[in-house]
C-alpha cells in the first residue's frame, strides 16, 4: 500500500507465520482468494456504472479548449486519445479538477482535465509508486512474504516495499530473482484495476494480513477505501496508478535493510527492498553511473578524510563534531545570524526539558508522543523537547503583548530531541528520517497579525532562495494541505491554506499542491532542494499555525486597547538540520568546501627550515584576521607538502621560501588551479574578505573554489 496513513503502535501480534520458505499453501489460496473477491466487487460495480444516467459533461483542457464527454464513461485516456496518439502514449496520469486521476477510470462530471507524463513530479511519482507494486508482487509471488506498505521515497527517487518474511535475511543475492519476477510482470502488460470497497469488504480481502488488516482498521471512519490489482497482486492503496505495467522498461533493486513495523521497535522486525524504474533502459543507466559517482562523494568516507565527525555507540544517532566540523556548523550559523540582523530577528534560547502538561497544551502528547523521550521525576512526567513552538509561545505569553510589536519573529538554535527507530539511522544523513536523536535547527518562530501573513511567508520565502542560491541549490516548492489526522476546525484550514496559496502566487516560483501531507497543526510549504549531483532533499520547510495560538491562549492588544486579537504563528527553517544539511553540503560540494565556509581555508608551506620563522608569522596574522590557517612544519619535501594540502582540500596553498621572506611576500596556488601568483600578505588579506558570506551574493557564488 503506498503512503498509508500513520496509527498508533498496537501490541506485537502472533497471528503472522513465519515465512522461513517460500509459503506455498499462501500462494495457492490466499492471492486465489483475494483475486476471486476483487473481481466480483469490480462487476457489481461495473453493473451499477451502467445503470447510471451518461450524461453530456463538459471537460476543460489547459489550453481552455472543451470536449464533450459523458459522465461515467468516458476517461481521461478516451479524452487524450481523441488528442493524439502521443498524448495517450505518453500520459502517465490525468489531473482532474487537481486531484491526481487514473487515466482508465471514469471522469464523474463536468471538470477541468491534465495530463502528466514521466517529466512531471506527479508523472515520475505515480511511476514510481506504481513500481512499487510491480515490487510487492515480485516478492509476494517469490517468496510468499506478507506485505506492508510500498510508497515511492520521500526523496523523490525510486520506491521500496517493506514486507514480512520471517526469518529469512535479503540482500543482493535475491536481487536477480526480483527483478525476473518483476519483468515477467511487465511483459504481461497487467492492467492496474481500481475499486472502492467497504471496510468490511476490506478486512474479508486482507484477512490474511495482519498488517494490512490494522491499516483498515486505523483508517478514518469516512475514509474511501480502495484497492488496485495489477496481475496477481491485490493491494490496499489510495493510488492513483499508470494504466499497465508495461510502461516500466526498466527496473532494478537497488538494496535491502531491514525496518521495524510502524517505525516501532517493539514490532516485527521487516525488510525494506529498495528499487529504481523508467520508461526506458537509458535512464536507468545514467542513474545507475549518478549512484557511482556519489559513492565517491559519500559523506561518511569523506569524514573520515578531512576528520569532520564520528558517531559513538555510547549516544547511538548522536554526531560527535570533530574541530575541523565543528568550524563548518559555526560557519553556517554565523551566516543565519548575519541575516537574523539584516531581517529583523531577535535569538532566544529556550530550556530542553518541560513537565508534560506543556506537550498536552501543545497536542504533541497527543501526537507525537511516541518520537519523544519521555521520564519520570518525583511523580511527575517530563518530556525532551522534540520541537521549539510550545516554548515559544510561552516566551510570547510571558507578558501582555502589543500590536505594535509585531511581527515578532524568535530564532532559536537549540537541540532538540527525537526518539528515532535505531534503524532508520544510517549516518548523518538518512534517506528517509530525520538524522539523529540529538539535532540542531535554525528554528524560528513568527508571531504576527493575519493581515500579516502574506509578506511575512513572502519574506521567508525570499530568505530561503538567498540562502539555497549561496549554497548552489536550486529548490522547488509544494503546499502539502490538511492531512488526515489534524487539529482545529474545516474552516481555518481553508483560511490558512489559502493564504499560503495567495504567498506562492505573489512569490513568483512555480509550485506545486501536495494533498493531504500538512502538519497536524497547520498546512505548509515544502521546500526540497537539488544538489550537484540532481538528488533531492527536504531542508526547510515553512508551516501556518492557527491552532497553537488557540491552545495556549495567546493574545496581544489591538489599537484598540479595550480589544484583545489572537495572533498567527509561523514556523520556519532553512537549513533545517544543521546535521543533515552539514551531510547534503559536504557531498554536494564533493568535499571541495567553499572559501568561506572551508574549515581549512589556507596552510603554508615552508620551502626549508630556514623560511618556517616567516611562516609562523604570516600564520599569525592571518590567523588574526579571523581565517583558518595551518603551517607545514614537516621536514618533507615542498612538492610532497603541496601535494598533501591538495589532497586535504586546503582552498589556498601558500609557500614561502627565501624569495618571500627577503620581500614579505607569499607565493599563492589556489585550489584546482593551475597557475600561481606572488601576493602581499595585505593584499592576500584583502582578497580573503572579499571571498567571506557578508559580501554581495554575486561575489560568493563566483568564488566556489
Amino acid at each position: 500500500m503506498g503512503d498509508s496513513p500513520s496509527a498508533k503502535p498496537k501490541p506485537n501480534s502472533k497471528s503472522v507465520p513465519p515465512a522461513h520458505s517460500k509459503d506455498e499453501a499462501y500462494l495457492q489460496t490466499v492471492i486465489p482468494k483475494r483475486q476471486s473477491i476483487f473481481e466480483s466487487i469490480q462487476s457489481q460495480q461495473r453493473i451499477q456504472r451502467l445503470s447510471l444516467s451518461p450524461d453530456p459533461i463538459q471537460i476543460v483542457l489547459p489550453d481552455g479548449k472543451v470536449k464533450e464527454g459523458k459522465k461515467w464513461n468516458t476517461t481521461p485516456f478516451d479524452v487524450a486519445k481523441e488528442i493524439s496518439k502521443s498524448l495517450s502514449s505518453n500520459s502517465l496520469i490525468a489531473k482532474v479538477d487537481g486531484v491526481l486521476w487514473d487515466m482508465h477510470r471514469p471522469l464523474e462530471g463536468d471538470c477541468k482535465l491534465a495530463f502528466c507524463t514521466f517529466d512531471s513530479e506527479e508523472g515520475r511519482d505515480t511511476f514510481w509508486h506504481s513500481s512499487a507494486h510491480i515490487l510487492g508482487q515480485s516478492l509476494e509471488v517469490t517468496y510468499g512474504c506478507r506485505l506492508c506498505i510500498g510508497p515511492c521515497t520521500t526523496r523523490g527517487e525510486g520506491f521500496y516495499y517493506d514486507a514480512f518474511y520471517g526469518e529469512l535475511g535479503l540482500n543482493d543475492d535475491h536481487f536477480k530473482q526480483i527483478e525476473e519476477a518483476a519483468k515477467k510482470a511487465v511483459d504481461e502488460k497487467q492492467p492496474f484495476e481500481r475499486i472502492e470497497v467497504t471496510r468490511q469488504q476490506a478486512l474479508e480481502i486482507f484477512s490474511d494480513n495482519q498488517f494490512k488488516v490494522e491499516i483498515i482498521i486505523d483508517l478514518p471512519e469516512d475514509k474511501t477505501i480502495t484497492v488496485y490489482r495489477c496481475g496477481p497482486l491485490v493491494d490496499l492503496c489510495r493510488g492513483p496508478h499508470i494504466s499497465n505495467t508495461s510502461f516500466v522498461k526498466a527496473f532494478s533493486c537497488l538494496k535491502a535493510s531491514s525496518a521495524y513495523w510502524r517505525g516501532n521497535k517493539d514490532r516485527e522486525s521487516l525488510q525494506r527492498v529498495y528499487g529504481i524504474s523508467y520508461p526506458d533502459q537509458r535512464r536507468l543507466k545514467e542513474y545507475k553511473a549518478m549512484l557511482e559517482e556519489a559513492k565517491k562523494y559519500d559523506h561518511r568516507e569523506l569524514t573520515k578524510k578531512q576528520e569532520l565527525f564520528f558517531f559513538h555507540p555510547l549516544s547511538p544517532g548522536s554526531c560527535f563534531f570533530l574541530p575541523h566540523g565543528a568550524r563548518v556548523c559555526n560557519k553556517l550559523l554565523e551566516f543565519i545570524r548575519s541575516q537574523y540582523w539584516k531581517r529583523g530577528y531577535e535569538e532566544v534560547w529556550t530550556p530542553n526539558m518541560y513537565n508534560m502538561q506543556l506537550w498536552e497544551t501543545s497536542g504533541h502528547a497527543a501526537n507525537y508522543k511516541e518520537n519523544m523521550f519521555v521520564f519520570e521525576v518525583e511523580k511527575q512526567e517530563f518530556g525532551l523537547k522534540p520541537m521549539n513552538c510550545p516554548g515559544h509561545c510561552l516566551i510570547f505569553d510571558h507578558r501582555v503583548r502589543s500590536y505594535r510589536e509585531l511581527p515578532l519573529r524568535l530564532a532559536d538554535f537549540g537541540v532538540l530531541h527525537r526518539n528515532e527507530a535505531s534503524g532508520a539511522l544510517t549516518g548523518i544523513d538518512s534517506c528517509q528520517e530525520i538524522p539523529a536523536v540529538d539535532l540542531s535547527q535554525d528554528d524560528a518562530h513568527i508571531f504576527c497579525r493575519e493581515s500579516q501573513i502574506k509578506d511575512e511567508v513572502k519574506g521567508v520565502l525570499e530568505f530561503i532562495s538567498y540562502v539555497y542560491e549561496i549554497f548552489g541549490f536550486t529548490f522547488d516548492l509544494k503546499l502539502s494541505t490538511r492531512p488526515e489526522k489534524y487539529l482545529g476546525d474545516l474552516e481555518t484550514w481553508k483560511k490558512a491554506e489559502a493564504s499560503l496559496a495567495k504567498a506562492l502566487d505573489e512569490f513568483g516560483k512555480p509550485w506545486e499542491i501536495n494533498e493531504g501531507d500538512g502538519a497536524f497543526y497547520g498546512p505548509k510549504i515544502d521546500i526540497s532542494v537539488s544538489d550537484a549531483m540532481r538528488r533531492k532533499f527536504q531542508c526547510a520547510t515553512l508551516q501556518l499555525d492557527f491552532q497553537h495560538p488557540a491552545r495556549f491562549n495567546l493574545s496581544y492588544s489591538a489599537e484598540d486597547e479595550n480589544k484583545m486579537e489572537r495572533p498567527v504563528m509561523i514556523h520556519r527553517a532553512l537549513l533545517g538540520s544543521v546535521e543533515r544539511m552539514f551531510a547534503i553540503l559536504l557531498e554536494h560540494y564533493k568535499g571541495k568546501w567553499p572559501f568561506w565556509l572551508s574549515p581549512r581555508q589556507a596552510i603554508i608551506c615552508p620551502v626549508s627550515d630556514k623560511s618556517q620563522s616567516y611562516a609562523l608569522e604570516v600564520r599569525n596574522r592571518i590567523h588574526d584576521a579571523g581565517f583558518y590557517v595551518d603551517v607545514d612544519t614537516s621536514d618533507r619535501t615542498i612538492q610532497k607538502k603541496v601535494r598533501e594540502a591538495q589532497l586535504a582540500q586546503y582552498n589556498y596553498i601558500l609557500v614561502v621560501g627565501e624569495e618571500e621572506v627577503n620581500t614579505g611576500q607569499v607565493s599563492i596556488r589556489v585550489r584546482d588551479e593551475a597557475n600561481h601568483t606572488v601576493e602581499s600578505i595585505e593584499s592576500l588579506l584583502t582578497e580573503f574578505q572579499g571571498r567571506s558570506y557578508s559580501f554581495p551574493l554575486a561575489i560568493c557564488i563566483n568564488w566556489i573554489f
